[in-house]
């Protein structure tokens, strides 16, 4: 294996610091597939770090149409200077030095936040822009109508309830019609607040609907305890219902974009119609089996176990066989890291099949795209070491060693390519970063056989990994334009990427 290869950069001292970098084989896989790149001649010695950050206002953030300023903690003269740029009066605060977040408005009013909050509920994401004005109208009368549906269901609910020999007494029958619609209304409600996934539900649909099927039959399971505990029934029956209406929700909220994967040309209705069809037809005989399976009373619990298994198998399988071609941040991850580590982009069918389906809320995730400033970045040093490099950008990429995460904050000029080439780039720097782990892990136990040590900070920060980004800056120059054009080449939609990123844009990070 090829020898790490170091940068030298001065430190706070006279004495020089050596960073190793990550074994060059990651960087030479890369620069051999991307052969129209210009080879360097001679290695570049990194950049010197600044010893000290600039106390003052380091840049603005906005989310959601809010404003932060990020200054220097303690500084004199922030206060002084114009929001997003750097102060004039500005003196210099030591490296370590950290930072606090100060809010640009007013809290909002508790009316308003009320407000915001039902809007994330009851409208998509970016209304009214990301909708036609047509919506309006339809979404109006069709609240209206379910709203006289669910008044009508109160009575035929309890209408239904005294054919089938409950009480004619009024107390009696509406008590339990009134019980069964508070069960059926608690998973109206559990519907309901799983609906602010939002665009989730077209980025992440494979994942969400394998979830949705696992929480089904989380909702069957519950449905189950029931007979052994006929005492808390509603309480059971409501719980099952919200769990079994959330999944309800992720089941109907990605029916079309899956089925829209298959359809070649305007025949989307008819598509799904059949995919019904076949399945209303398979529900059917699976009931027909169950009734036959039941004459000879089974373990109810073995049987739900099997049937339960054959069920999860069965959507894993389905989910799986889902062959799209936008990239979403798994099939993304699974194209950047095929051609970082070979040269090649993965086709259709090899990035769908490698994709991770089931992504449980605890995995960590390495990569963070649209992220806020304070997750970013640990003090102000960082910010001012690394905003160089990222100059002609609208992204900044960097490294948190305290949460092993990377991170790509993105600038408020940011279009859909600057937010997949600053993807791109941050799969780029990870592999770097994974590298150096494994280099230091492997030096660390070759030092413990020969019983030698060798210092390691045990805090490092953002910018003792500037050469690392350095690097990465050079390989997604020379590859980036390469990796699209193999993507497309593929079959990859690049102008439709289901990144999701968050909404922290970078404002006024350019000094005047």
């Amino acid at each position: 294996m090829a020898p790490a290869m170091g940068l030298k950069r001065p430190a706070a001292g006279s004495a020089t610091q050596t960073i190793t970098l990550p074994a060059p084989a990651v960087r030479d896989a890369v620069r051999g597939a991307v052969r129209e790149a210009e080879a360097p001649s001679s290695r570049a010695p990194a950049m010197a770090a600044p010893a000290a950050a600039v106390d003052g206002v380091l840049c603005l953030e906005e989310v959601d149409g809010r404003r932060w300023s990020y200054v220097v903690e303690g500084s004199a003269s922030s206060a002084q200077g114009k929001p997003g740029r750097v102060s004039a009066r500005a003196r210099a605060a030591p490296v370590g030095a950290t930072f606090r977040a100060v809010p640009l408005q007013s809290p909002l009013p508790p009316a308003e936040e009320i407000m915001n909050f039902i809007r994330s509920y009851v409208v998509p994401e970016g209304f009214p822009d990301s909708v036609t004005p047509s919506y309006v109208p339809y979404m109006t009368w069709r609240a209206l109508k379910h709203f006289f549906g669910g008044a009508m269901s109160v009575f035929t609910t309890r209408a239904l309830l005294n054919s089938v020999g409950v009480s004619q007494s009024r107390a009696t029958s509406g008590a339990v019609a009134i019980n069964w619609i508070l069960k059926d209304g608690a998973g109206r409600v559990g519907k309901m607040l799983f609906a602010r996934q939002g665009k989730k539900f077209d980025c992440d649909l494979k994942q969400l609907r394998f979830s949705g099927d696992l929480m089904m039959e989380l909702g069957a399971g519950i449905e189950l305890a029931t007979a052994a505990f006929p005492q808390l029934f509603l309480p059971l029956a409501c719980m099952a219902n919200v769990v079994k209406n959330v999944a309800a929700v992720t089941s109907t909220s990605t029916r079309t974009p899956i089925y829209k994967a298959y359809a070649k040309g305007e025949n989307i209705g008819d598509v799904t119609a059949k995919g019904e069809s076949v399945g209303n037809i398979a529900d059917l005989l699976g009931t027909g089996m169950s009734i036959l399976i039941s004459k000879r009373n089974p373990s109810l619990v073995a049987s739900f176990a099997v049937l339960s298994c054959g069920y999860l198998l069965s959507s894993y399988q389905e989910v799986r066989s889902v062959v799209l071609n936008t990239l979403n941040t798994a099939r993304f991850t699974v194209a950047v890291d095929s051609f970082v580590k070979t040269g090649h982009v993965p086709s259709l069918k090899e990035g769908n099949s490698e994709e991770t389906v089931f992504n449980p809320p605890w995995r960590h995730q390495p990569v963070a795209i649209g992220s806020r400033f304070g997750e970013a970045f640990q003090e102000p040093a960082s910010f001012v070491a690394t905003r160089p490099l990222f100059e002609d950008e609208r992204y900044i990429v960097t490294y948190n060693p305290t949460k092993d995460r990377v991170y790509a904050l993105l600038k408020d000029q940011a279009k859909q390519d600057d937010v997949l080439k600053a993807a791109f780039h941050a799969h780029v720097l990870l592999h770097f970063i994974t590298a150096s782990h494994a280099n230091l892990k492997a030096r660390k136990r070759m030092n413990s056989n020969q019983g030698s040590h060798q210092y390691v900070n045990p805090n490092p920060l953002n910018m003792d990994f500037l050469p690392h980004i350095e690097e990465s800056c050079k390989i997604v120059t020379s590859s980036y334009g390469i990796f699209k054009r193999k993507a497309r080449e593929q079959g990859w939609i690049m102008s439709e990427s289901l990144l999701n990123p968050g909404k922290a844009r970078l404002c006024g990070v350019v000094p005047q």
